[in-house]
């Protein structure tokens, strides 16, 4: 990887940090997603869904309180992001088959956007066992197709635009986070982009530098009003917000984005990590995962007014209004076995600690308009608008407003 990347640096000059980023991790034949099962214990960084089963227990609940706040729609398409080794997924799929009665007759799929070969192999396993099937030809927009062990249709697809259309419940957990961000430096000449050169005193190693002259990404992708003198914008993950509130728009749904962040307020955030391990993030290219933090307030400017945006709140207070204390105590209440106890406990505290994960891990959700207003009124087949306080009130969205337990 190095040595591709300082032919491709001597051939045409310093490359962007997106550049550099996206060549890292997803080049097909040496990008670190693509040879790498890199999470869990023996991986480079575990997620929530691998620290404790409770997290994906209460994104279910989220999915199923959306799809009820909408109104039950007949077909219900859960999608998600990156979706790891699949264990969000499945205890996702888990209360779905708990919670069986309240999905009522609803047609229920599972459609899986992963650009890694290697796992959508792990996700099958963990989701279908041995029942699902490799697309024959490489050029399918289904490259993998099976049932989950619960009864549910699963699609995997490389993009959002090959996923059907229709109401869906998106998710994106620690997705946005790896996309790949340009750098740039406020300077007296004005904005400019930080690039990845060859270090001239050891050609063997990279060097970020600040390039002298405007690109085109410095003098396109910077709010006139910005006061932070360094910022980091990922133009990918504004490409997708903005696919994804369309369709919200257009098809009814919900997308939940769950990723370390902060509100427009951080510069620099590129690190990168391996075997657990901060990393630097020009050293030994390909062995270890970038990350950026997600700016949600870029975020929230990209979807713009074409759906409801809430948040972000910290990983503490969307799974305390999620009811994880409860969900814990039920839980310990129904184990005898010590160790497990004490598991529970310890990714109880890994998660909602403020000192962990709990206030660094944010939580973004954009919504169709009309989940969030009372229904409308009709009079002689024509729609009104509608009308305060008549109808019942709409659901409040969970996680994003305190819960109030009678």
């Amino acid at each position: 990887m190095l040595r591709h990347l300082t032919s491709k640096i001597k051939a045409t000059g310093p490359i962007s940090v997106a550049e550099y980023m996206r060549e890292v991790l997803t080049n097909p034949v040496m990008g670190y997603y693509v040879q790498n099962d890199m999470l869990g214990p023996d991986g480079d960084f575990i997620t929530s869904p691998e620290i404790s089963q409770i997290f994906g227990e209460l994104l279910g609940i989220w999915c199923l309180s959306e799809w009820i706040g909408a109104g039950k729609p007949s077909r219900f398409q859960l999608v998600e992001f990156g979706p790891g080794r699949g264990s969000l997924a499945n205890d996702i799929l888990r209360v779905f088959s708990q919670l069986r009665g309240a999905l009522g007759g609803a047609a229920v799929s599972v459609h899986l956007v992963e650009v890694s070969p290697k796992l959508s192999q792990v996700q099958a396993q963990c989701l279908t066992g041995d029942q699902s099937q490799v697309s024959a030809s490489e050029d399918e927009p289904v490259y993998r197709q099976g049932t989950s062990t619960t009864g549910l249709p699963i699609s995997w697809y490389r993009n959002l635009d090959d996923v059907p259309r229709g109401f869906s419940i998106y998710l994106a957990h620690e997705f946005f986070d790896a996309l790949p961000i340009h750098k740039f430096q406020g300077t007296e000449k004005g904005w400019r982009e930080v690039m990845v050169d060859i270090d001239p005193d050891e050609p063997g190693k990279l060097r970020l530098v600040i390039v002298p002259a405007p690109t085109l990404a410095s003098t396109q992708l910077i709010q006139a009003d910005e006061k932070r003198r360094h910022v980091e914008v990922c133009p990918e993950g504004g490409v997708i917000v903005q696919r994804l509130a369309n369709r919200i728009a257009e098809d009814g749904g919900a997308a939940l984005i769950a990723d370390y962040g902060h509100d427009g307020t951080k510069t620099d955030t590129f690190r990168g990590f391996k075997g657990h391990k901060l990393h630097d993030v020009l050293a030994s290219p390909g062995s270890a995962d970038l990350t950026a933090d997600v700016d949600y307030s870029y975020l929230r400017r990209m979807a713009g007014a074409t759906v409801a945006c809430m948040g972000p709140v910290s990983q503490k207070d969307f799974l305390k209004n999620m009811g994880i204390d409860t969900r814990l105590q039920v839980l310990l209440r129904n184990c005898a076995d010590p160790s497990t106890r004490a598991q529970l406990i310890q990714g109880y505290d890994m998660l909602t600690n403020p000192l962990k994960m709990g206030e660094r891990f944010q939580f973004f959700t954009m919504l169709n308009h009309s989940r969030l207003t009372r229904p409308e009124q009709s009079k002689g087949g024509k729609k009104m608008a509608p009308v305060p306080k008549k109808g019942p009130a709409p659901l409040p969205v969970a996680g994003f407003s305190e819960l109030g337990l009678s």
